[in-house]
């Protein structure tokens, strides 16, 4: 691990991007709050439509799912089928990417690719990528090439931080691009995730809400993790992260987020 990047220096205070901000009215710190699948309370999940609205909200970041496509290619989409959002049992890794790219989703937007989605957001907001597979081959390793080829070629490393619940694919990923931040994404009560996070030593710990504590998010952040919590819509929620000094919240609704978190 990089000498810069130890628990006695916590991370995240060297960029600006990765810095928590305070709240408008006098100093009380806040999470970043980060938009779930972009704005998804309120435009189609995974679109350009939804990231954008995220940044008008005020969103510090976003978060969003990658897949491959049957043909290889790169779309920004959560579920492994269309059943929920374009009514098509076809799933995303047996469908050509231009299929996939001309079918309409609810309410009429597309699948948007990984580019458009850093383009919706604009130039500095975070953007965290969660690579969707359960591989731990070929396809993996194609994923993440994909992904570390846009973020490279668009230069956008910095505010970048790629996550997955699969830890082959966190491995994966710091192997490929050590110097682009990754998470490890858990849910549920297992002594495993303290092991895997042992093992991996990424940058960021992306627990579920309910495995938030005081005791267990001051212990992540005593061994040097950017602690970003999903996904946090209650007020009472937002606040009690807040108050325990979490890094970043994933919301469904920025804007509500954000006004829970100045209250």
């Amino acid at each position: 691990m990089d000498s810069d990047f130890n628990s006695a220096s916590p991370r995240w205070y060297a960029f600006r991007v990765w810095a928590r901000p305070s709240d408008a009215d006098g100093g009380h710190p806040r999470p970043l709050v980060i938009g779930h699948r972009g704005a998804s309370a309120l435009e189609t999940e995974n679109t350009v439509e939804a990231f954008a609205r995220a940044r008008a909200d005020g969103a510090d970041g976003v978060e969003l799912d990658v897949r491959l496509s049957g043909d290889g290619r790169m779309v920004v989409f959560h579920d492994d089928d269309l059943t929920r959002l374009a009514g098509d049992p076809a799933r995303i890794d047996g469908t050509p990417f231009a299929r996939l790219r001309e079918l309409p989703l609810t309410g009429g937007a597309r699948i948007a690719t990984l580019e458009e989605a850093y383009e919706a957001v604009g130039p500095d907001l975070m953007v965290n990528v969660e690579l969707k597979t359960e591989s731990v081959g070929a396809p993996l390793a194609a994923l993440v090439d994909e992904v570390a080829s846009v973020v490279d070629r668009l230069g956008v490393g910095e505010r970048t931080l790629v996550s997955s619940f699969n830890p082959w694919a966190v491995r994966r990923w710091m192997r490929r691009a050590p110097r682009i931040r990754a998470g490890y994404l858990f849910e549920g009560c297992s002594p495993l995730h303290a092991f895997t996070a042992a093992w991996l030593r990424p940058f960021a710990l992306n627990p579920e809400l309910e495995l938030c504590t005081p005791a267990r998010v001051a212990r992540w952040r005593r061994r040097g993790a950017y602690v970003v919590v999903w996904t946090v819509d209650a007020p009472e929620a937002l606040r009690a992260c807040r108050d325990m000094g979490v890094a970043a919240v994933i919301a469904n609704d920025p804007a509500r987020a954000r006004a829970a978190l100045s209250a």
